[in-house]
């Protein structure tokens, strides 16, 4: 790709055979292009943030998902995005120009777009794609938007746009296409959705 990189794995001992595959990629790459990390405290995602930015070594941090339902290719769109606007942070957008979704089902789809129409109205962030987690962050941006969110779950991607708007952070997007994952099922669940709208109206009250 003709950028610097390494690929930071975080892994909570997951079952599902994600150590073995990073330990045999780490053999074909070498440990300066694969750094696997287990985790053994709680999961959240945060905490794999947190994890992870321990051992990065950039000025910018990639962030996605690990079953590749966010596909690589778009890294190089986020990377010439970033330098054509120097921005702060870079997030990948479902609900603009070509960007879109699939394997969802309307339900599925009906929740993460009401999500976004219901924060649009109540906080107007200035992003299109709030719930999305394939982003691209300056690093020292990263580390002080972890140190102001308190979100955990499907809310804590929108806090952390909605900060780093109140921060003053530069934000640009870049349509991607979302393509739900193989094997597996979401977690999103009755308990999540009533999380979120818990953590929209704290943020409406807060912001």
């Amino acid at each position: 790709s003709g950028n610097n990189f390494e690929i930071i794995i975080i892994d909570d001992g997951s079952p599902d055979g994600t150590q073995e595959i990073a330990e045999q990629l780490e053999k074909i790459y070498g440990s300066d292009k694969i750094v696997m990390r287990e985790i053994s405290v709680l999961f959240s995602l945060g905490t794999a943030y947190i994890h992870g930015m321990k051992h990065a070594t950039g000025n910018f941090i990639v962030i996605m998902d690990a079953d590749l339902s966010h596909h690589p290719k778009f890294i190089p769109e986020f990377i010439r995005k970033q330098k054509e606007g120097n921005f702060d942070i870079v997030s990948g957008t479902r609900y603009k120009g070509n960007g879109g979704v699939y394997g969802w089902d309307l339900k599925r789809k009906l929740i993460s777009r009401g999500a976004n129409f219901i924060t649009q109205v109540l906080l107007r962030p200035g992003a299109s794609d709030l719930t999305g987690s394939f982003r691209l962050y300056r690093k020292e941006v990263l580390q002080k938007l972890m140190e102001k969110c308190v979100s955990k779950g499907y809310v804590f991607q929108m806090e952390m746009i909605v900060r780093a708007r109140q921060l003053g952070y530069t934000i640009g997007e870049v349509p991607i296409t979302f393509v739900d994952r193989v094997y597996g099922e979401s977690k999103l669940g009755g308990n999540e959705i009533v999380s979120f709208l818990k953590g929209l109206l704290t943020l409406f009250a807060t912001t």
